[in-house]
């Protein structure tokens, strides 16, 4: 997948996180638990943009360590949700599939910039 595409994917998966954040009930938990999963769901994009933007090798690894450990958090931000009940069960299915399949993307690419390195 070419880095013009991951930045539209990763900015549409964007959009669902905020959409769904949209969605949350008004309670304490919701809020708090919904901020991070906003944080880290929007941050996805956001560092993988940077990454496209780095000046070495090097600087690309750590940026999308960034990448990975924001797509990895986001997902544990969407299970906890459904397991604790403020979002129906399976309803955060669809999001947590397509972070999973982003953690794999960027994580397969993170091993292979540090295997050229």
């Amino acid at each position: 997948m070419k880095a013009t595409e991951l930045k539209e994917r990763t900015k549409r998966f964007s959009i669902c996180i905020v959409r769904l954040f949209r969605l949350l009930p008004r309670t304490e938990e919701a809020r708090v638990i919904g901020q991070q999963l906003l944080r880290s769901g929007t941050a996805v994009a956001a560092n993988y943009r940077a990454t496209c933007r780095a000046r070495s090798r090097a600087e690309f690894i750590a940026k999308i360590g960034v990448v990975v450990e924001e797509a990895d958090e986001t997902i544990f931000w969407l299970e906890l949700l459904e397991e604790t009940s403020i979002v129906p069960q399976g309803s955060a299915q669809e999001l947590i599939a397509e972070a999973d399949e982003l953690l794999a993307i960027f994580a397969a690419s993170q091993v292979t910039a540090k295997k050229k390195n």
